[in-house]
């Protein structure tokens, strides 16, 4: 079947990585995610919420943390990005994140999506300037695509990105006679307009895309993983996909967070298992794929009294991909005792979250401009890349 006609045989297919970015909205508690179960304090500041030790024999098994170097350990709940880890395709960058610290959920998601330090920098989103900097030839509407109902802020710019919330509703409940009808009224209405015909050129590529008859790996039945699925069948489907932004929300847990279970447990399991069937699915694209995941900042590293962790500053980072040098808990780790936590009492930053996407931007999206996508920042590369 030919290609699309926005789509120039040989020169759709990025020679560079599709890049996933998963912004997990609301400050998840990262110190619950990946454990310092090697650091006393840690058990000091937490004595409801800390996750056992792997050793712990007091604990359930399934309760304590997953080891992953003998200081750091998952989540019991993260378990599944195991088979990850051990096929060195994971990478976390611990204590990472930006130098904001005012621990607003909106300033610090708009300054990070715009990759700036404050206010005064562009308007316009990092991943935006990414597209803007780096001509690829690929005139594909799906370029660049948000998963969701509008694109995401990071993706604002002078290149168009499309906001998707499911292939499916592209193919109107597979009523082809219904489809066939709208397609004809829309190329009529759109007869002259570029954007209109922008608008039919997607709906085309999609319509190819069947999600009921998909065969993939058990993702989670949730938001999260119909997002990482549908975009398992964009990168596969070749459509000129080069970006895809996908949110994870809910993790603003000042009340009854949970320790081995409950609310917080449960986002870090969509997230993991999301991720996990992802990395299966899509094995044979690994060498062409980043995924990374950030949130705008950590949590307190004490518990409150409504068993839940109030705003913080230090957070975390993973990184998954064919040419990631995984298998490591990167970041200078600044601990846990005390006159060691900033603030209120914060983990503190010790690598900036620009350092990361720099390096994944040079190295697997083949773009030098940095210095135009984080504007007056001179990066630190973390070496997370091979």
């Amino acid at each position: 079947m030919a290609p699309p006609p926005f789509l120039c045989p040989g020169q759709h297919r990025p020679a560079r990585d599709t890049l996933v970015v998963v912004f997990l909205r609301g400050a998840a508690d990262v110190l619950n995610m990946v454990v310092p179960h090697g650091e006393d304090a840690y058990y000091q500041l937490r004595p409801s919420l800390g996750i056992p030790r792997p050793d712990d024999s007091s604990a359930r098994k399934e309760d304590r943390a997953v080891d992953l170097d003998g200081f750091f350990g998952f989540h019991p709940t993260m378990r599944t990005l195991i088979e990850a880890w051990q096929s060195e395709h994971l990478a976390i960058i611990h204590a990472c994140g930006a130098p904001d610290e005012s621990r607003s959920h909106f300033k610090a998601m708009e300054l990070m999506e715009r990759g700036v330090q404050d206010e005064r920098g562009p308007a316009s989103g990092w991943i935006g300037r990414h597209l803007a900097t780096l001509n690829t030839g690929n005139s594909s509407p799906l370029r660049a695509v948000g998963m969701g109902t509008r694109p995401q802020r990071s993706l604002s710019g002078s290149v168009p990105a499309s906001a998707l919330r499911s292939i499916a509703d592209f193919h109107l409940g597979g009523d082809p006679r219904t489809l066939q009808q709208m397609r004809a009224a829309l190329s009529t209405v759109y007869q002259d307009d570029v954007l209109g015909q922008d608008t039919l050129s997607i709906m085309d590529a999609l319509q190819k895309l069947n999600p009921a008859n998909y065969q993939s790996p058990n993702y989670p039945d949730t938001e999260f993983g119909m997002a990482l699925k549908q975009t398992a069948m964009l990168i596969k489907a070749d459509v000129g996909l080069e970006v895809s932004a996908i949110d994870l929300g809910g993790w603003d847990t000042h009340f009854a967070q949970g320790s081995a279970s409950g609310l917080m447990p449960n986002l870090m399991k969509d997230l993991s298992d999301g991720l996990a069937a992802f990395h299966s699915e899509m094995a044979n694209h690994m060498n062409h794929l980043t995924t990374v995941t950030m949130s705008e900042f950590g949590r307190r590293a004490s518990e409150n009294g409504s068993l839940g962790t109030d705003h913080g500053h230090g957070s975390m980072m993973m990184v998954l991909g064919g040419n990631v040098n995984g298998g490591k808990v990167y970041g200078q780790w600044p601990g846990l005792a005390e006159g060691q936590l900033i603030g209120p009492g914060d983990l503190a930053v010790t690598t900036d979250y620009r350092d990361v996407l720099s390096e994944i931007l040079i190295e697997r999206l083949n773009n030098p401009a940095v210095n135009e996508i984080f504007p007056d920042y001179q990066p630190t590369m973390p070496d997370v890349i091979l």
